[in-house]
């Protein structure tokens, strides 16, 4: 499969960046193609601006030229994979803006639906996995994620693989959190080599 993996962080050398090479790796050992999509370093602008306004009675509308480039680069790959820090139990705004001004009308629904077999999230989550769920927050992240993204453009197969504890709550020496670390990015190239297992081939 040709995967697009989209990543969401502001410093190259934050833990997210480590994971997404980890989980690059697993994909092309697993021997899929890979296109990184670094929307901080390529200072994606996340507003939607009038250009990139739906119109709900032009689902043929031409949008901007940044958009229609994405479009392509969406086109071209048969998977997707996001990478980011949980923010306020939510997609940091530059993910959420992307995914707004590119799953635009007339392309991802209303009359068209987005072309890939898969989307895996890949969230880092700053607490703990009992923190997280002690009020469903995880059901609700997957929800929407799953559903209200994914099920709503057409990408039939969603999963939701949560990173938990990536502050080392409650850990206190330095090889614990070393090996708590090391299980997150063992995890990352796992979820890359086996990306492919659920998806169903047509």
């Amino acid at each position: 499969m040709k995967v697009l993996t989209i990543v969401s962080h502001p410093r190259r050398e934050s833990l997210t960046f480590s994971v997404a090479e980890r989980f690059v790796q697993g994909l092309a050992d697993a021997g899929h193609e890979v296109e990184l999509a670094d929307l901080y370093g390529e200072e994606f602008h996340p507003l939607v601006l009038e250009k990139d306004e739906p119109d709900w009675e032009n689902p043929r509308k031409s949008y901007s030229a940044r958009v229609q480039a994405e479009m392509s680069r969406l086109k071209r790959n048969d998977g997707l994979a996001f990478i980011f820090p949980l923010w306020w139990y939510s997609l940091p705004a530059i993910t959420k803006g992307y995914i707004d001004r590119t799953w635009n009308y007339g392309f991802a629904y209303g009359g068209s639906r987005l072309p890939h077999k898969k989307v895996l999230w890949i969230p880092l989550v700053g607490e703990t996995e009992e923190s997280l769920k002690k009020r469903q927050f995880d059901a609700m992240i997957s929800h929407y994620l799953n559903v209200g993204l994914a099920g709503y453009t057409g990408i039939s197969q969603s999963e939701v693989a949560f990173l938990y504890n990536t502050l080392a709550e409650d850990m206190d020496s330095e090889e614990e959190i070393k090996q708590h670390y090391d299980s997150l990015l063992k995890r990352a190239y796992e979820l890359g080599y086996t990306y492919s297992d659920s998806v169903t081939q047509t």
